[in-house]
């Protein structure tokens, strides 16, 4: 249940706001009285989600440990993904279409970040692997801000795979590296792109990078020797939506 829960003031209004038709209900701390969580109930309400008011023990108990801000909102569990959604998605990608790879992305707040960061970018679609990556859980919708129920996010089984079919369909495979000679913003990001992203610590896996039809770094001027992954795919969609824009 718990990549069901949204947890947090401002993800809980985003998803409400976004898509109320998803939310099976709403928790809210009782007793408390706070402007943002009556917000938050009068929106439930229009939207004819079901609100309750419980003690703080028990929304400590569904958040699991996460931040919950006195709210708590459980999802509709959603229809399984399979290999054919993912094949009819790269049958209708448009011609500039920009989509975000994580090859190996552990960490669920940099999980959440990266999809809100792709869903301010207007990326078409978030391509995982479906083992040794971070889930979608409660921690990783609260830092999504509701990004999470906005971007299609695509766990596949085979990454390597998956590439193979982009690449089919004509689209650059640009993977971000620190090791590369050509950096993020003397590359082309104006055709239909995946920007590829390794995990922290590990950065891109070896077939991962083979896959790539280009390989570039973010330049970096002080002592450090490569940024977050979230920190660095929002550089890389932005200088992509940079790009665009000035078509």
């Amino acid at each position: 249940m718990q990549d069901r829960l949204v947890v947090g003031v401002h993800a809980v209004l985003a998803v409400l706001r976004r898509s109320p038709t998803q939310i099976e209900g709403v928790w809210l701390r009782s007793g408390r009285e706070d402007a943002r969580l009556a917000e938050i109930e009068r929106e439930a309400r229009a939207a004819m989600v079901p609100v309750y008011r419980v003690e703080r023990d028990v929304l400590e108990q569904m958040a699991a440990g996460a931040r919950h801000q006195g709210v708590v909102a459980q999802l509709r569990a959603p229809e399984p993904r399979v290999d054919q959604d993912f094949d009819d998605f790269v049958e209708a990608l448009r011609p500039q279409a920009l989509l975000l790879v994580l090859d190996g992305v552990q960490d669920p707040h940099n999980l959440g970040a990266c999809l809100r960061s792709a869903e301010a970018a207007g990326v078409h679609g978030v391509l995982v692997p479906r083992d040794n990556a971070a889930p979608l859980s409660a921690v990783a919708r609260k830092a999504a801000s509701g990004a999470a129920e906005a971007v299609p996010l695509f766990r596949v089984p085979n990454l390597a795979r998956a590439l193979r079919t982009l690449k089919s369909k004509n689209v650059w495979l640009i993977g971000a590296t620190h090791d590369a000679d050509q950096t993020i913003f003397s590359a082309d990001l104006t055709g239909p792109t995946a920007l590829v992203l390794g995990g922290e610590g590990k950065g891109l896996r070896r077939l991962t990078r083979e896959h790539c039809d280009l390989l570039v770094r973010i330049p970096m001027a002080g002592d450090v020797a490569s940024l977050n992954v979230s920190v660095a795919a929002g550089v890389c969609l932005f200088e992509a939506v940079r790009q665009r824009l000035l078509r």
